[in-house]
């Protein structure tokens, strides 16, 4: 495992650099992770793309961030990742709004261990959502990320990703359901995408970094949300307690992304995580990924499989 030097101070929002005359965008982008991660950008001058599913809740979190950094530029998009209709229009118009190009893709919106759904377009609620609708996202503003020299990409991934196993069949939905198991597939599959995307970055002589992270255990509406979406009353309530007992904030959750966004030197395919125990809580410093999430034939395969299923082809030429 790679770690910054202990004699070094840590890593906070203190150590972002000046933003100004780049652009962000930020995935779920109204809440928890993403409203921090926002918050942070536009604070150190970025301008910066709320994309979320709610646009009233999205509204409401921009005024917030206006009203901490009066001359926040931020704004608001509706995107729906379970939509490849929504991904599309998104993405062609902040395209024409923004004909300068984008400087950071953040990757971050996402669900987790909901009962099984289909997406619009038939796929697996969180593979559909957490790794299909970003790589189709992604490659659609790839021209955009192109014409910004070192711009970045990254993906929101999981410690889960070490529960996950990679099976397209269950992409459709077909098979046995587990939660969890989808849940850890999904957090897999941003891993292994982001290795490819860099793999082939590379091959194309392009400055892009592809760059993945995770919040440790963050307190978040995620872990509650899904628990009362299985009905799991008591479940939700423990989880409650245990975020505010024992998850670091939201905040904090949101410093290895902003680190991997902005941090100089870093090498493309970098994985952040919180430094502290077992990775749960703690400041950014590079962490190990399992040898699934370093399996070079399935990201190969993934992506070939992602392609065909989103309809989305990368212009590297």
């Amino acid at each position: 495992m790679v770690q910054r030097d202990t004699g070094d101070m840590p890593w906070t929002t203190a150590d972002l650099p000046d933003l100004t005359g780049r652009t962000a965008l930020v995935t779920g982008a109204n809440s928890g992770l993403g409203y921090e991660t926002a918050l942070a950008l536009a604070g150190c001058g970025a301008q910066v793309t709320m994309a979320v599913r709610d646009t009233a809740k999205g509204e409401h979190a921009a005024a917030e961030i206006r009203r901490t950094f009066p001359s926040a530029d931020v704004t608001v998009g509706h995107l729906d990742l379970a939509s490849l209709t929504s991904v599309r229009e998104f993405a062609g118009q902040w395209s024409s709004l923004h004909p300068l190009g984008l400087d950071l893709l953040i990757n971050n919106a996402g669900v987790m261990a909901i009962p099984r759904h289909l997406t619009a377009d038939g796929f697996e609620m969180q593979i559909g959502t957490n790794h299909l609708g970003h790589f189709a996202l992604t490659g659609l503003l790839f021209p955009a990320l192109v014409a910004r020299h070192r711009s970045r990409v990254v993906t929101v991934s999981s410690g889960a990703h070490r529960l996950g196993h990679l099976d397209l069949e269950t992409f459709r939905g077909q098979g046995t359901y587990r939660a969890w198991g989808a849940y850890g597939q999904s957090k897999l599959a941003n891993l292994l995408f982001t290795g490819e995307l860099q793999r082939r970055l590379d091959l194309a002589h392009l400055s892009i970094k592809a760059m993945a992270a995770h919040p440790g255990y963050a307190h978040t509406h995620l872990q509650t949300r899904s628990a009362h979406m299985r009905g799991r009353s008591m479940q939700a309530r423990v989880t409650t307690w245990g975020n505010h007992l024992l998850a670091q904030s939201a905040a904090m959750g949101a410093l290895p992304t902003l680190f991997a966004a902005t941090a100089p030197g870093l090498p493309g395919d970098s994985y952040v995580g919180p430094n502290g125990f077992m990775e749960m809580r703690g400041y950014p410093q590079l962490v190990d990924r399992n040898a699934r999430a370093a399996d070079v034939a399935d990201a190969a395969r993934l992506w070939t499989a992602s392609e065909e299923l989103t309809g989305v082809v990368y212009p590297f030429d």
